[in-house]
C-alpha cells in the first residue's frame, strides 16, 4: 500500500478547510468578503510555509545526503557536480512547482492574483531551470579540461555559445508568459529584426568563427607564448573565450585581443620552441675588417697554445703543408697557396667554445656566420640555441656567451668594430 498522499488529495483536504472557515466565519457574523480574504491569507501562508519547509528539506537534508555520497564515492565527477552547485540549482525549483500547482485553489477567489501569481512561479522555474543548466554545463566543462583531450584544444568559446542559446531559449519563453504570447510568434517577430540582431551580435558571431578555427587549427591555447606587436600583447594567454583572449604580458598586465584579430591578424606563437626544449640565440656584433689577416707563424705558436684550438691548429698546418706542397706553392707570397686567416681560426674557437658550452642545446642548429659587410664592419652572427627557456635564465646565458667571445677577440689580432667615442677623438687630438 502506497503510504504517500496524492497531490489532489492534499488539495481537498485545503478545499474542506476552506469550507469549514467559511462556515466559522458565517457563524461567527463575518463578512463574506472578510472572510474570503482571511481564508485566502490564512490558506496562502500554509502553502508559503510549506513551500518553505520543502526548500529546507531538499536543501539541508537531501543535499547534505547527495554530498556525502559523492564524497564516499570513488569517482570524482559527481564531486565536480556538487562543485558546480548543480544539485544545489535544482533543488530551488521545489518551492517554485508547489506555489504554482496551488495558486489556482488558493486564489480561486481573486483571478487577477491567481494568474500573476501563476506566471510569477513559471518565470521563477524557467529562471531556476536555467541557472541548474547552467551550472552543469560548467561542470562538464571542467570534466572536459581534467581529461587529455583537452590539452591544446580548447572549447570555453563552445560552451559559451551553448550558454548563449539556452539563455536566448529561456528569455524567449519568459517573455511570452508576461504578454501571454506563443513562443513562436515572438520567434516570428525576430525574423524581421535579424540585421539587427546580426548587427548586435556581430563581434560574438565572428569570435564563434575565429574559436572554432583556431581550435580546430590548434593555432593558439591557453599557456601559450604569443606575441602580438599590433595590440601590444608579448605574454602568455591567459584565458581564450567566445569573444576575447587574455595575454598576461612579462610586465603583469593583462592586454585583451578580440578572438577573431587572431584569425584576420598576424602573431607569433613561441609554443614551438618551447616544445623543442631550446631557446634561440641569434645576436651578431661586428668586426673591424681592417684587422683581418694571415696567422703567421708566430700567431699560429700562440694560438696553438689555447686548449680548444690546439688540435685544430696541428691537424689544419698539416693539411695546408701537404696541399701546398703537392701542388708545388710558392709560399714566399702570401696570396699563394692555402694559409689560416685569424678571422676563420677565430670562428673555430667559437664553434669549438659552444660545442662545450653545458648551456647550449647541442642537438639543435647552431651556426657561426659572416653576414653581409657594411661601411661598420663585417657582422659575424651567432645563431645557436640554449637549453634552458626560462627568461631570466636564457639572458644570463645569452650575456654571458658574448662576454666570453667579446674579452677573448684581441687574442687573435682582431678587433670589434664601434663608432668613435670622446676618449678616441682625444687621443687623436693628443
Amino acid at each position: 500500500m502506497n503510504d504517500t498522499i496524492p497531490v489532489n488529495d492534499t488539495i481537498s483536504i485545503f478545499t474542506d478547510w476552506a469550507n469549514d472557515l467559511d462556515r466559522l466565519s458565517s457563524n461567527i457574523g463575518i463578512t463574506e468578503g472578510l472572510a474570503t480574504f482571511a481564508r485566502t491569507f490564512l490558506i496562502a501562508a500554509i502553502i508559503l510555509g510549506l513551500a518553505v519547509l520543502a526548500n529546507f528539506i531538499t536543501k539541508k537534508i537531501i543535499l547534505n545526503a547527495i554530498s556525502t555520497l559523492t564524497r564516499k564515492s570513488k569517482t570524482k565527477l559527481d564531486d565536480i557536480l556538487i562543485e558546480r552547485r548543480v544539485f544545489h540549482n535544482i533543488a530551488h525549483i521545489v518551492p517554485g512547482l508547489i506555489i504554482y500547482a496551488t495558486a489556482k485553489y488558493v486564489f480561486k477567489d481573486y483571478p487577477i492574483f491567481e494568474e500573476i501569481i501563476e506566471r510569477a512561479s513559471l518565470v521563477y522555474i524557467l529562471i531556476v531551470i536555467l541557472l541548474a543548466i547552467d551550472s552543469f554545463i560548467n561542470a562538464l566543462h571542467k570534466i572536459y579540461l581534467s581529461m587529455p583531450i583537452a590539452e591544446g584544444r580548447p572549447i570555453k568559446g563552445y560552451i559559451q555559445v551553448v550558454k548563449i542559446i539556452f539563455y536566448f531559449i529561456a528569455i524567449i519563453m519568459i517573455i511570452a508568459i508576461i504578454a501571454k504570447e506563443s513562443p513562436k510568434v515572438l520567434l516570428g517577430g525576430l525574423g524581421a529584426m535579424a540585421a539587427v540582431l546580426m548587427l548586435v551580435f556581430k563581434d560574438t558571431i565572428l569570435g564563434f568563427v575565429a574559436s572554432i578555427q583556431l581550435s580546430a587549427n590548434k593555432m593558439v591555447s591557453v599557456g601559450d607564448w604569443i606575441a602580438m606587436p599590433g595590440h601590444n600583447a608579448d605574454g602568455d594567454v591567459v584565458d581564450i573565450s567566445l569573444n576575447t583572449v587574455k595575454v598576461q604580458n612579462w610586465d603583469k598586465t593583462i592586454t585583451t585581443i578580440p578572438t577573431y584579430a587572431l584569425v584576420s591578424e598576424s602573431f607569433k606563437n613561441w609554443r614551438g620552441m618551447e616544445e623543442s626544449g631550446g631557446r634561440r640565440i641569434k645576436r651578431s656584433f661586428k668586426i673591424d675588417m681592417n684587422t683581418v689577416r694571415f696567422v703567421d707563424v708566430e700567431m699560429a705558436a700562440k694560438l696553438e697554445k689555447i686548449h680548444r684550438l690546439k688540435e685544430y691548429i696541428e691537424l689544419k698546418q698539416e693539411e695546408i703543408k701537404e696541399y701546398n706542397e703537392k701542388n708545388h706553392i710558392d709560399d714566399s707570397v702570401l696570396v699563394n697557396g692555402r694559409r689560416m686567416t685569424n678571422l676563420g681560426t677565430f670562428r673555430i674557437y667559437i664553434e669549438k667554445y659552444l660545442k662545450h658550452h653545458p648551456k647550449v642545446h647541442q642537438e639543435l642548429t647552431m651556426l657561426i656566420r659572416h653576414l653581409q659587410p657594411t661601411e661598420t664592419g663585417l657582422p659575424i652572427e651567432i645563431y645557436v640555441f640554449t637549453n634552458d627557456q626560462e627568461w631570466a635564465n636564457y639572458e644570463a646565458i645569452q650575456a654571458d656567451i658574448f662576454d666570453h667571445i667579446l674579452a677573448v677577440i684581441p687574442e687573435f689580432g682582431l678587433r670589434v668594430f664601434q663608432s668613435p667615442t670622446g676618449s678616441d677623438f682625444q687621443k687623436f687630438s693628443g
